[in-house]
């Protein structure tokens, strides 16, 4: 069970949305690359990295605070925000990406999923960020008109190795995970980790439980106390 970490980059700070809202932002440090340090310092083996303003524009907006947090860590960091092209992909790994996360560019063309797996393989997965069932997209700014698991089943027929869950209405909030959608995405046979809201070690346990879950990602939470990301490491990663 991976504990991961979550850097969001908005305007090259360290931010939480709430909800996915942009007008709703907490700024949580000026520096993410310190913030990397810490989370790695603490035991993290992956870091998840996003950039907000990059999904909201369809291109890389944050590159240089990727750049930074890139050159401070030597865990592995998977990226996702404004992925929209195999070239922007290339870019990414070229810079020390371990693994990107494509969102609305693979959602809106099948093709490209299916050619970004056959070019990458496993150093590709794919976000799945829900509200009440349905995925959204750029940003979490419009509806795609699809739900959930059916664009997991369609992952898994393109080979996806990956998905990365999210229940847009719990992220940021604290509030607990999706226990039941996750359960749900992970049913269709893809591993899932899985985001948004998980807010206690008892979430992160109770999401261990899940068949197919094998991994969180914590934001808040690690920012205001509610977890201690080296405890969370030392009970549950394996």
């Amino acid at each position: 069970m991976l504990v991961i970490p979550a850097i969001d980059l908005k305007d090259s700070r360290c931010v939480r949305l709430r909800q996915g809202r942009f007008e709703e932002v907490t700024v949580y440090a000026e520096d993410p690359a310190e913030v990397a340090r810490r989370w790695e310092a603490a035991g993290a083996r992956w870091i998840h990295v996003v950039d907000l303003d990059g999904a909201r524009e369809g291109m890389p907006v944050n590159e240089e605070a990727v750049r930074r947090i890139l050159q401070a860590v030597k865990c592995r960091v998977q990226l996702g925000g404004g992925i929209r092209s195999l070239e922007v992909a290339e870019r990414w790994f070229a810079l020390g990406v371990a693994r990107v996360v494509l969102g609305t560019a693979a959602l809106k063309d099948k093709g490209f999923l299916k050619e970004a797996v056959r070019c990458f393989g496993e150093r590709v997965a794919l976000a799945i960020d829900a509200k009440e069932g349905w995925v959204m997209v750029r940003g979490w700014t419009a509806s795609s008109g699809r739900r959930a698991v059916e664009v997991a089943e369609e992952a898994r027929s393109a080979g996806v190795s990956l998905i990365i869950y999210t229940d847009i209405q719990r992220d940021g909030t604290a509030s607990g995970p999706n226990f039941s959608a996750a359960e749900e995405i992970a049913s269709v046979g893809v591993p899932v980790v899985l985001s948004g809201g998980v807010s206690s070690l008892q979430d992160i346990e109770r999401a261990g439980r899940i068949p197919g879950v094998m991994g969180v990602i914590v934001g808040r939470a690690l920012y205001e106390g509610l977890i201690d990301l080296q405890e969370a490491i030392r009970r549950f990663q394996r």
